[in-house]
């Protein structure tokens, strides 16, 4: 999850990503961090991995993801949980590096007139970065040209 401070408010995003090709496949953007945004996060990212039994799920070490509810729906799901070690943010290096992507390319480069305006503009980010922003190390394609390339449906 990271937080975003603008006129005064916050703004929460918590994004589940795809080690397989860096693709953000379910997110939730909440005012309030609660386990509520998690919630909802973990719902679509189920709706878009029916078959989820043996993924893994790593997170830092933040309340949602100790939460007793958050590891008894992965559980059900076939899910294991890995956990990042206290204090190490190498270990939660990938989504690090988005956030700070997401930070360097969308918020510190423009100027917002509104939370509201910031929010629509953070929901195209992230569409632009699945289907349109190439990676090198995916051979000059985006997340989900990458994907569908390989032959794995959405």
């Amino acid at each position: 999850m990271t937080e975003f401070s603008l006129f005064g408010s916050k703004l929460y995003l918590s994004p589940v990503l795809d080690l397989y090709n860096g693709e953000i496949i379910s997110y939730a953007i909440s005012e309030r961090a609660n386990y509520r945004q998690v919630d909802e996060m973990l719902d679509k990212a189920f709706s878009r991995l029916p078959d989820s039994s043996g993924l893994i799920l790593h997170s830092d070490q933040g309340w949602q993801y100790q939460n007793v509810r958050y590891q008894k729906r992965l559980l059900e799901k076939g899910i294991r949980q890995s956990m990042s070690r206290k204090g190490n943010c190498l270990d939660n290096a990938v989504m690090e590096n988005f956030f700070g992507l997401l930070k360097s390319e969308l918020l510190y480069l423009r100027t917002f007139q509104s939370l509201d305006e910031f929010c629509q503009e953070l929901i195209a980010y992230l569409e632009y970065y699945n289907h349109n922003r190439i990676k090198e190390k995916l051979n000059g394609l985006s997340p989900v040209q990458y994907r569908i390339q390989n032959g794995f449906a959405a």
